[in-house]
């Protein structure tokens, strides 16, 4: 039965081997060149105002990036189901479902569209 797992473990391995030696590689290669502004933090183009915990900042930026990410996820549902609309297997409860999918969606965008998180200026 190991047997059978052996290749996957293989290429388990190599890929791990890989990726540690870039990590390793990249290390030697890389200019190591600290300094004030370098390593201070930074977020979204705007200077930090205060402490992290404290402190005023905008998530906007974050809140598109959650959108993009949930319609983006969207998408990867909605293609599959699409080339199978063609074919005469697909049930009435499968297009039901998607449609309750798609539904769902649409009110997820009207209320961020409704609470402004789709306003890009400000």
């Amino acid at each position: 039965m190991f047997l059978t797992y052996l290749p996957v473990l293989m290429m388990l391995a190599v890929v791990g081997a890989m990726g540690a030696a870039a990590v390793i590689f990249s290390s030697f290669l890389r200019p190591n060149n600290p300094y004030g502004t370098k390593l201070s933090p930074w977020e979204c183009g705007m200077e930090p105002i205060g402490d992290a915990s404290t402190g005023h900042f905008r998530v906007h930026f974050f809140v598109i990036a959650i959108l993009f990410i949930v319609f983006d996820v969207e998408t990867l549902y909605l293609f599959p189901w699409a080339v199978l609309l063609t074919d005469e297997s697909i049930s009435l409860l499968i297009f039901i479902e998607m449609f309750v999918f798609i539904v769902v969606l649409a009110i997820g965008l009207i209320y961020a569209w409704g609470k402004g998180a789709l306003d890009w200026v400000k």
